[in-house]
């Protein structure tokens, strides 16, 4: 661990609504850090708009930290909302079932139910996984403008995980646009062997692709046999999903068009036997 960025989180966790207003004494009793510490660590603070020094001396928390409030704001809101929905997914194909939302040049994983075909000693929540051959992160690829797809992949490369990983940007361009016409993506076991996944994009009232879902399996037949349903099902709680955030559809496109529940519809005939999956998760996809 890191000694001073540990020393400025005990720091900027001092502010608190009672106690809004904190001098470089107080924090320095408070923390028994020399004052020159304290100084070094608020002025670097103070730089980066983390914290501000009032007039009196005073120090209070910075405008920096509104956006990241917000980020956990939508992430905790976009859980909430999706989580019924995911639930009744996972019911019906007997599969593992991810949430995640677009953290810089990955996808972070916010909410998990694992299968119980697929059990592992750790959760998947916190994960996060690139975006260029998994299917959560080639569905919110597809939908993003050209130069911020650009951006992302200057930040994360290419890099193989195996032999099915998608390396070239040309065919990475070709299965994004392939993507965005059938409104979900897939995810041949190009980031993990023997894995098959179908994720879709999540929109903001903005209509931004900010998070994605997904369906995923060691069973091959996700993206066989059982596609048609599967892909039906997960588009459906993509798009509730994004109704529920307050994204409005333009117009009735093939991904937007208006469906009916195909999650209440087919039940566990998709899946013929699968059972029941547990939250929490281990892996993701």
């Amino acid at each position: 661990m890191i000694g001073s960025v540990l020393k400025a989180i005990e720091i900027m966790q001092q502010f608190t609504p009672d106690q809004p207003l904190i001098s470089l004494a107080d924090l320095s009793t408070r923390l028994n850090y020399p004052k020159t510490t304290i100084h070094t660590i608020l002025k670097t603070l103070e730089f980066k708009g983390f914290v501000e020094r009032g007039g009196n001396g005073m120090y209070s928390l910075g405008t920096a930290i509104i956006p990241m409030t917000q980020s956990v704001r939508v992430n905790v809101q976009l859980r909430d909302r999706a989580a019924p929905l995911l639930r009744e997914l996972g019911e019906f194909c007997g599969e593992s079932i991810y949430l995640t939302v677009q953290n810089g040049p990955f996808c972070l994983y916010i909410y998990a139910i694992e299968s119980p075909d697929r059990l592992m000693a750790r959760t998947a929540v916190g994960d996060t996984m690139p975006m260029h051959c998994t299917s959560v992160g080639k569905a919110i690829l597809a939908f993003l403008p050209e130069d911020k797809v650009q951006e992302i992949l200057a930040q994360s490369g290419l890099p193989a995980y195996n032999e099915h990983t998608i390396t070239g940007m040309e065919a990475l361009r070709e299965e994004l646009h392939t993507t965005r016409k059938r409104g979900f993506a897939i995810d041949n076991s190009e980031h993990e062997e023997g894995v098959f996944c179908l994720g879709a994009p999540i929109f903001n009232e903005q209509g931004e692709p900010f998070a994605s879902c997904s369906i995923s399996g060691t069973d091959s037949e996700i993206i066989s046999r059982k596609l048609d349903a599967f892909s039906a099902g997960i588009r459906y709680t993509a798009q509730e999903i994004s109704r529920r955030m307050g994204f409005v559809p333009k117009a009735d496109t093939l991904l937007w068009r208006e469906m009916t529940n195909p999650l209440r519809e087919g039940g566990s005939k998709s899946r013929e036997g699968g059972s029941k999956s547990r939250e929490g998760g281990s892996r993701s996809r």
